[in-house]
């Protein structure tokens, strides 16, 4: 079991892993070794993560969610497998985590009586100037 808070776990037999070769800059390297690491997990089969959370999960998965409702990340950032699998976890982790948290729903809220006044006496103040300038000889134009 792997700890992501508190809470929630992550059962390692539920994330599947595979090596594949990496894209990019290598060398010789990159053609000859599978150090990519895809990891497959399952949102709506996972018997460890509670509803609330797989919901959430898929929608911050975003396109890495398959139709079948499972999360492809893909780690190539590093030149072995067993960083870029650490990688991928670690990413994986970090979505699980940011699921778990349970979003503020925003009550909305109606201005108090002193914000009321405050703004209608800056606008009666505002008008005053402006009405100022327009009782000025030369501030405004009588055709």
């Amino acid at each position: 079991m792997i700890p992501v808070t508190p809470r929630i776990w992550l059962d390692e037999r539920e994330i599947e892993e595979s090596f594949v070769r990496a894209s990019g800059p290598g060398g010789q390297n990159v053609n000859k070794v599978s150090t990519a690491v895809q990891l497959r997990f399952d949102v709506r089969n996972s018997a460890t993560l509670p509803e609330s959370v797989k919901l959430r999960l898929e929608r911050i998965a975003g396109r890495r969610l398959t139709n079948d409702g499972v999360i492809v990340l893909v780690a190539q950032r590093y030149r072995t497998q067993e960083r870029n699998r650490e990688d991928a976890v670690a990413r994986l982790m970090e979505m699980v985590r940011e699921a778990a948290i349970v979003p503020v729903i925003r009550r909305p809220t109606r201005p108090t009586l002193g914000s009321k006044i405050r703004r209608l006496e800056g606008k009666a103040k505002r008008s005053g100037v402006k009405a100022m300038r327009r009782d000025k000889p030369g501030g405004g134009s009588d055709d």
